[in-house]
């Protein structure tokens, strides 16, 4: 007798009060409610705005923890270190040579080396990323935390800096710098208006709306002029992806003139600064005084490729050698001076990988609605990135990183699903689906059936 007439006759047979569910375990449960944690501490910063945080290493501990969940659950993951692609061969290869070029530093070794270490962590989050995040729900859960931690980052500096010029120093570590933090609010707002998009609720739509607008008052607040060529740059692809592709012209309409108002209310200091690049110093002369001092910094980077070339002045070096106590403000740049050249060459690679991998997203037939509209959130988020670094030393922040892991994850998920012969991953539905019916009748287990 076929399976399926044997469970329609358990059905039948066996009381309702003796059906009994056992759900599938997932041995990375524990390891990804970790990187969830993880992703709360490095995105949000309590330790900046909770009393007592301070004094606890709350991002060690958390990935500490997602390590160990990772590495009990090893022999049963779907993925394990040999599926780690080029890209993730290439960030460690690179963060290998960094360290290297620490004891090779003509400024400082040990902090070149004490830096170099820290910056490593990235790849401890980005294997993290990759070998659990293995599927689509999950990709989702981590990004929302990214975006909601932004927004509720640039809320709680627009209200505690609001008497701060550009709101620098507001919020420490990675949203210390105004130029930091608009790079953080524009490489995340493509992930806001994803969530937007395809929130089903009327409540979680206007979340997301007053995220989007708090986030965009907040780099109009940082008057940074990098960050806003940034939002332009990036926020023109995802409305493209969003708008033009997706067929919503009401967004665009909606996105645009929002962005005229919040500009009115709050972009003056913006305004100032942009004018002071033409000369006229009576409009702000801080401004045109960093416009120079950048070109400086650039001959002065240039200089220090050019005498070191191949292990560089050691990472976070360049303060030193540059004379006027100030980082590069070019990525590109800050790489090769800090790393050398091979380090440029390799950051480079790792960049160009997270697009080639976008490409074949973007071309992949038969992705439902909600894989297709977060594909087009990376690929703004990632162009943002590109063309921020232009502008600004965010060599290591982690934030590009973490969008190049989420592609790489994605399109794994995507693989595996073509090699089960299954659909592209689908958005999650409030019912779970991964868990099995067992019947029983006298203890005795009978016929196994999916729950449809």
């Amino acid at each position: 007798m076929a399976i399926a007439d044997n469970v329609t006759e358990l059905e039948e047979e066996v009381p309702s009060w003796r059906k009994r569910v056992v759900r599938v375990v997932d041995p990375t449960k524990s390891a990804f409610f970790w990187l969830e944690a993880f992703f709360v501490v490095y995105c949000a910063r309590p330790e900046d705005w909770v009393p007592g945080l301070k004094y606890v290493p709350c991002a060690k501990i958390t990935a500490i923890l997602a390590m160990w969940g990772l590495f009990t659950a090893m022999g049963r993951t779907k993925r394990t270190l040999k599926d780690v692609p080029k890209e993730g061969k290439i960030l460690i290869t690179l963060i290998g040579l960094l360290v290297l070029g620490g004891f090779f530093s003509p400024i400082w070794r040990g902090g070149a080396i004490s830096r170099s270490l820290d910056f490593a962590k990235v790849y401890i989050a980005w294997i993290l990323i990759f070998l659990i995040i293995t599927d689509f729900g999950r990709l989702r859960k981590v990004i929302r935390i990214q975006a909601a931690c932004v927004a509720i980052i640039c809320a709680i500096s627009i209200i505690k800096g609001h008497d701060t010029p550009r709101l620098e120093g507001v919020i420490g570590g990675i949203y210390s710098n105004p130029n930091d933090l608009a790079f953080a609010i524009v490489l995340t707002l493509p992930f806001a208006l994803a969530f937007f998009t395809t929130s089903r609720s009327a409540i979680g739509k206007a979340m997301w709306v007053l995220g989007m607008l708090i986030m965009l008052a907040a780099l109009f607040l940082t008057a940074s002029r990098a960050g806003f060529i940034n939002l332009v740059i990036s926020g023109t692809v995802s409305l493209y992806h969003f708008g033009i592709k997706g067929k919503r012209p009401g967004l665009i309409v909606g996105i645009l003139l929002s962005g005229i108002l919040l500009g009115g209310l709050a972009g003056g200091k913006l305004y100032d600064r942009f004018q002071a690049l033409s000369g006229d110093s009576s409009t702000d002369e801080s401004a045109y005084g960093s416009y120079e001092d950048r070109m400086f910094l650039m001959k002065r980077a240039v200089e220090g490729i050019e005498n070191y070339p191949i292990f560089g002045l050691g990472s976070h070096n360049f303060v030193s050698y540059s004379l006027i106590w100030h980082e590069v403000h070019m990525t590109y740049l800050q790489m090769a001076v800090e790393g050398g050249i091979p380090c440029l060459i390799l950051y480079l690679m790792f960049i160009r990988i997270g697009f080639k991998n976008l490409r074949i997203l973007l071309r992949t037939k038969d992705l439902d609605e909600h894989t297709v509209l977060f594909i087009g959130a990376l690929h703004g988020s990632l162009i943002g990135f590109v063309v921020g670094a232009l502008f600004a030393p965010e060599a290591y922040q982690f934030f590009p990183y973490f969008a190049v892991a989420f592609i790489a994850a994605l399109l794994q998920i995507v693989r595996e699903r073509e090699r089960e012969g299954g659909l592209a991953p689908a958005p999650a539905k409030k019912k779970p689906r991964h868990f099995l019916e067992v019947y029983a009748d006298n203890g005795r287990a009978g016929a196994l059936s999916p729950v449809r």
